[in-house]
């Protein structure tokens, strides 16, 4: 066989490869847009039986309370020192408010809040589907005439879009405070400064409601991806397992690739 015939034998393997993953993604994607609506129209039970959703507050918002609020601190803490250290070498040591404030309002929080909120929680909740669907659990709630999306998806799915904001914006709270802590008490950057030029500068509708938008899509995509991986995950313990690393994984990058866009549209409307 000549190079041009092998190397045309090397090739249409890889594409058609190439073709049948890009086929299964669409798939997957147009199940997932199909599993999204069917969700949103079996919502209802959710709110409904308020009880449901609440417990599921309580398990992704309240149970993941501790890792935000503590990540939050540090990473406050950490801007209010490379912040003095980059705004003295200008004079402008006092705007450190405002640094800290408008990193974490506008980006940080939001962001950081809902990886760690992906992992903790989004992880938490593929592992319970998947495992109820391991063991029959599902298909035991349709034999019984009882929905398993309404039921299970939808309560866990509504928990994790509510909890999400409130969780970014203690993230936040907490972050200005670890900035409050270094650069004022520990390094000993003026407090009225600090605070005034802070409120002066921090803006509701494009500061603090562009940060409350982005927590909430972030909320929407994170819980929609972990209900989804769970739902759909092979009934098997590596299949879970599967779904759980698929979990961590697209939701940090549907988070990222979110914000970009989320970014670039606030920026272009401000």
């Amino acid at each position: 066989m000549d190079a041009p015939s092998q190397r045309r034998g090397s090739i249409l393997p890889a594409i058609a490869g190439l073709g049948h993953r890009v086929n299964d993604a669409l798939q997957r994607l147009g199940f997932a847009t199909r599993f999204f609506f069917v969700l949103l129209r079996h919502s209802g039970q959710s709110f409904r039986r308020l009880h449901l959703t609440i417990r599921e507050i309580y398990f992704s918002g309240f149970q993941s309370l501790l890792i935000i609020m503590v990540s939050g601190l540090f990473i406050g803490m950490v801007l209010g020192m490379q912040g003095y250290e980059t705004l003295q070498r200008y004079g402008s040591a006092d705007a450190l408010g405002i640094l800290v404030a408008l990193s974490l309002v506008r980006e940080l929080g939001p962001v950081v809040a809902a990886l760690l909120f992906a992992s903790r929680a989004g992880s938490s909740i593929t592992a319970e589907i998947g495992l109820m669907k391991a063991t029959e659990q599902l298909t035991a709630m349709d034999m019984m005439a009882v929905n398993p999306i309404a039921r299970v998806v939808a309560p866990r799915f509504w928990g994790g879009v509510i909890s999400m904001p409130l969780l970014a914006a203690l993230f936040s709270a907490t972050g200005v405070f670890g900035g409050y802590l270094i650069g004022v008490i520990f390094i000993g950057v003026d407090e009225g400064a600090f605070w005034s030029q802070m409120q002066a500068s921090v803006d509701f509708r494009h500061d603090i409601w562009s940060g409350i938008v982005k927590s909430f899509v972030f909320g929407i995509a994170v819980s929609l991806i972990a209900v989804f991986e769970g739902y759909d995950a092979q009934p098997t313990a590596e299949g879970v397992s599967s779904s759980i690393k698929g979990t961590v994984v697209k939701s940090a990058l549907a988070i990222l690739a979110l914000d970009f866009v989320l970014t670039s549209f606030m920026l272009r409307e401000a």
